[in-house]
């Protein structure tokens, strides 16, 4: 009969201050429930303990460090390594007292941290690494055959830190073990189960016969096969290929019978930016959703045995079940009652343990994970470099900082590109507003996800009032921008009180409007313009203007006009033109001055009357062909008018050449020459 002794060491405690009195415990292949539906993460141990001593403080052994160790023949078969994360102290009797403990590794620490935190550019390993690093928890090794690409964008969002571990490693397709030979109680992370350990020598089966064998064997095994799903189907969408459908499909090919039908499970990635992330949680989920498709149920005495161990079955009368299995979960009764011998205890020691197998060629997986849902909105501030205002991308994206955020530094690290969602969105068409550095912003997720976020409104805050005093100006409806790298502002805004309605315009700088038909305007009052520089115009056509009352000009400058053709003015009344020094006439043929009544011309005291009565010339002296000379008239000097936008218009014409074109055409219509010669002197 096998001799078995197990002993428990605690820190700060003497080795020998503890005996084992019984135990019992749940391991698993990464997490599991007990039955009492707590989280198991690789082992949870049960252990009553005896002591001669009655004093021990359960405060001061509290999330210690625990050893278990199991000999069998005086051999060191297995040891577990942990820590304390319950501690009772019973009664006390005729020579003992009686305490028991949790066991549980240390990685439980994790389920005690609550958070929400970005990671960026990490792999799943780095993000693990970086968490149990925090915790302190340095004995950890990774055993990964596959690679496994940075994340852009990767929350935590109010989970446990175990929880998100497991939640990542649900997706990736990772799971965990404890090797507690290379460690004290190093938790390996792999992908595959040929990365777990296996027993060197097979484990025979050999019915329970009632008796205790020297040797240990698996003692009643029952395999199950079961349908499951047949395949998953997981589709992405990705905004940078809107039109294209990102979806892979995983198929099982290990159960033939389930080619008869198809159970599929199709799931909605949500917003991705490219398909790695289906392709490799396809399958991942697959192997997941199936691991019970193919299990064995046994009971051993190898204390060996634990939970991602491998071994090999033999001498089992179905050849069929003699093959590689591996533990995913073990259930274990132990007791060592020779302990209490002084308390009355008797008989033999004892371990049992109830084994959940799967074949080794199975890759056992993680159940689902699903991600914590965002239930609504959240708040964030826009953030971007130091010293800029607008920090956005080719599409218009901005980065973020939530106020639950304690590990960024509010700038442009702080999150990824996150979109923002505009009132009207088309191809090169629709509205865009961008939320600027420093202001507050409201945040939505799609589906939930808080991998997802996306920017669906904007706030004002103590830090950013807006833009008119409220409720003063509570009838405003107000859009107004600010400068960028400067001051001032753009606005558009709408008055709507009752008796003082207005729609207000204001540019810092330019106002430019195109339209490419028509612009009708209607003014039932006044209309005011100010332009405190130059204005310039041009029509390429026709220009009407009624005015039904008056026309008043006031010009401080000259006036020029050119005209290419005829000036046609009709008066109802009189013309009145009044020149502080000259009035200049000159026409290229002919001037024609015509009066019904009265024509008079009026000079430094003279003047000449023509009337219905006939011509009356006076003046101090009146010469005819006495000689003396025309007076002259100014030649034109205006300018030609500038076009808008600074173009270059054409070049001032040459009046005194269109006249003198004008005088040669006239002489060719009357044949009146325009030179004629000199008389000779002293011809009659």
């Amino acid at each position: 009969m096998p001799k078995l002794k197990f002993h428990i060491i605690v820190d700060g405690v003497d080795e020998e201050a503890f005996v084992v009195h019984k135990f019992s415990g749940i391991e698993s292949l990464s997490n599991d429930l007990t039955r009492a539906n707590e989280l198991c993460c690789g082992y949870r141990y049960q252990i009553e303990l005896a002591s001669r001593r009655s004093d021990i403080d359960p405060d001061s052994l509290i999330d210690q460090n625990v050893r278990l160790e199991l000999r069998r023949n005086g051999v060191l078969e297995r040891t577990t390594f942990g820590i304390i994360k319950a501690f009772s102290k019973g009664d006390t009797g005729h020579h003992h007292t009686f305490y028991s403990l949790q066991l549980v590794p240390s990685l439980e620490r994790l389920s005690l941290r609550h958070n929400s935190r970005i990671f960026q550019y990490q792999s799943a390993p780095e993000i693990i690494s970086v968490l149990l690093q925090e915790m302190g928890i340095s004995d950890y090794a990774f055993s990964l055959q596959k690679e496994y690409p940075q994340r852009e964008y990767c929350v935590q969002y109010r989970e446990t830190d175990l929880d998100f571990i497991h939640r990542l490693m649900s997706e990736e397709g990772m799971i965990y073990s404890f090797d507690h030979e290379q460690g004290q109680g190093r938790v390996v992370f792999s992908d595959v189960s040929t990365s777990l350990a296996k027993l060197d020598d097979a484990i025979c089966y050999a019915p329970a016969s009632g008796g205790e064998a020297d040797s240990t064997s698996v003692s009643s095994l029952k395999e199950t096969k079961q349908f499951e799903v047949s395949d998953v189907t997981l589709n992405e969408y990705s905004f940078l290929k809107p039109s294209y459908r990102y979806s892979d499909q995983q198929r099982a090919n290990d159960e033939g019978y389930q080619d008869m039908e198809s159970y599929q499970h199709f799931d909605f990635l949500g917003d991705h930016q490219n398909g790695e992330l289906s392709q490799n949680l396809s399958q991942t989920r697959l192997e997941a959703l199936r691991r019970y498709s193919h299990i064995a149920e046994a009971s051993s005495d190898d204390m060996r045995l634990k939970a991602g161990m491998r071994f090999t079955l033999s001498e089992h009368i179905d050849q069929n079940v003699c093959l590689d299995w591996q533990v995913v979960s073990v259930t274990v009764q132990a007791e060592q009652p020779q302990a209490l011998e002084e308390e009355g205890g008797e008989g033999a020691t004892t371990y049992r343990n109830k084994l959940l197998l799967v074949p080794a060629s199975n890759h056992w997986k993680f159940l689902p994970q699903f991600k914590p849902i965002v239930d609504g909105s959240s708040i964030a501030t826009v953030v971007g470099p130091e010293g800029e205002e607008i920090y956005t991308d080719e599409f218009g994206r901005v980065k973020l900082h939530f106020p639950w955020d304690r590990y960024s530094n509010g700038d442009e690290h702080s999150s990824c590109w996150v979109r923002v969602s505009q009132s009207w969105a088309g191809s090169q068409y629709g509205m865009v507003a961008l939320p600027r550095v420093g202001q507050e912003v409201i945040v939505s997720f799609l589906n939930g996800d808080p991998d997802q976020p996306i920017v669906t409104g904007r706030t004002y805050n103590a830090n950013n009032p807006v833009p008119y005093e409220l409720p003063e100006h509570k009838t405003k409806t107000v859009f107004r921008t600010e400068t960028y790298q400067g001051t001032g502002f753009n606005e558009l805004s709408f008055e709507d009180q009752a008796g003082r309605e207005q729609i207000y315009i204001h540019g810092q700088k330019d106002f430019k409007a195109k339209v490419k038909n028509d612009v009708n305007t209607v003014v039932h009052n006044d209309h005011h313009l100010l332009v405190e520089n130059d204005q310039f115009g041009q029509i390429h056509q026709d220009k009407h203007l009624t005015v039904d009352g008056e026309s008043r000009v006031d010009i401080k400058g000259n006036m020029s006009e050119v005209l290419d053709s005829s000036l046609n003015q009709q008066l109802g009344e009189k013309i009145c033109a009044e020149a502080g020094r000259e009035i200049s006439l000159k026409s290229g043929a002919k001037i024609v001055v015509e009066a019904g009544a009265e024509i008079t011309l009026k000079a430094g005291g003279s003047f000449v009357t023509v009337d219905g009565s006939g011509v009356s010339l006076s003046g101090p002296a009146i010469n005819l062909n006495a000689g003396g000379s025309a007076g002259q008239g100014s030649a034109y000097s205006g300018q030609i008018a500038s076009l808008p936008n600074g173009v270059e218009a054409p070049a001032t014409p040459d009046v005194a050449k269109a006249v003198r074109h004008q005088s040669l055409l006239l002489a060719e219509e009357s044949r009146i020459p325009l030179v004629k010669p000199c008389p000779q002197e002293g011809a009659k």
